[in-house]
């Protein structure tokens, strides 16, 4: 009876869960459809800035990480100059020499992210999700950090907020690689892990917003008092120590 019981009530979770997942779906086609007709005029002009400034394509488009280790092709507003956009380097610093002007510009306002609306509508990536990482770092997603792919890579979430200004974070005489992937990346993966497996979608609503906010320049309140400036530092000074 116990069995029978137990049994029903997974059933019940997994259609719960299958039924949220088809409400956020329909919600990330009818966002992403919405943002690229409404943000087209905004686009074109983008691609004609970006066109005329510096040879190369428009796009930038790159193989990342995607849902349960999925590639898949992520598509951004050319950043960089076209020899720039070449380099190993799989990190972006502050005043990053590679970049254009229209490119500072695109970094600054989060603009260079809008075709990402396409990989939401195509299935690739959700409005909110973990940022999908690129290969370079794919061998940071240990046993401790592999569950951060069980969830489909988003355009807003709560690294995209507390990590607005991450290039910021880079100090000078530093290896900008070798500090992602002993301090940034496990800060990002582990508020991935505090948030997602618990999410609803009135939270991913808040999310939102609080991008949005923060892409104007608005000072943010961080989720429970996380201070995203502060925690890197104390890394940083264990690091340092180490």
């Amino acid at each position: 009876m116990r069995l029978a019981e137990a049994e029903s009530e997974l059933r019940l979770r997994t259609d719960d869960r299958k039924g949220i997942g088809a409400s956020r779906r329909i919600f990330d086609v009818v966002a992403a459809a919405a943002g690229l007709i409404a943000l087209a005029p905004l686009m074109l002009l983008i691609a004609l800035a970006v066109y005329a400034e510096s040879r190369g394509p428009i796009f930038f488009s790159q193989v990342r990480l995607g849902e349960r280790g999925r590639h898949f092709r992520m598509h951004k507003f050319r950043k960089f100059h076209e020899s720039g956009s070449t380099r190993s380097t799989a990190v972006t610093v502050q005043d990053d020499d590679r970049m254009t002007r229209v490119g500072r510009l695109l970094a600054r306002s989060k603009l260079d992210e809008l075709p990402q609306l396409w990989n939401v509508l195509v299935g690739d990536m959700s409005v909110v999700g973990p940022r999908p990482e690129s290969l370079a770092f794919a061998d940071c997603f240990g046993e401790r950090y592999r569950a951060v792919l069980d969830f489909r890579p988003g355009i807003f979430g709560p690294n995209q907020v507390l990590f607005r200004n991450e290039c910021s974070f880079y100090r000078d005489g530093i290896d900008p690689e070798q500090f992602y992937r002993d301090v940034l990346f496990p800060m990002k993966a582990d508020a991935d892990l505090a948030y997602f497996p618990h999410r609803t979608m009135r939270r991913d609503l808040a999310w939102i917003v609080r991008g949005m906010f923060a892409v104007l320049g608005f000072r943010v309140r961080p989720d429970r008092g996380v201070n995203a400036a502060a925690v890197v530092e104390a890394g940083l000074q264990q690091r340092q120590q180490a």
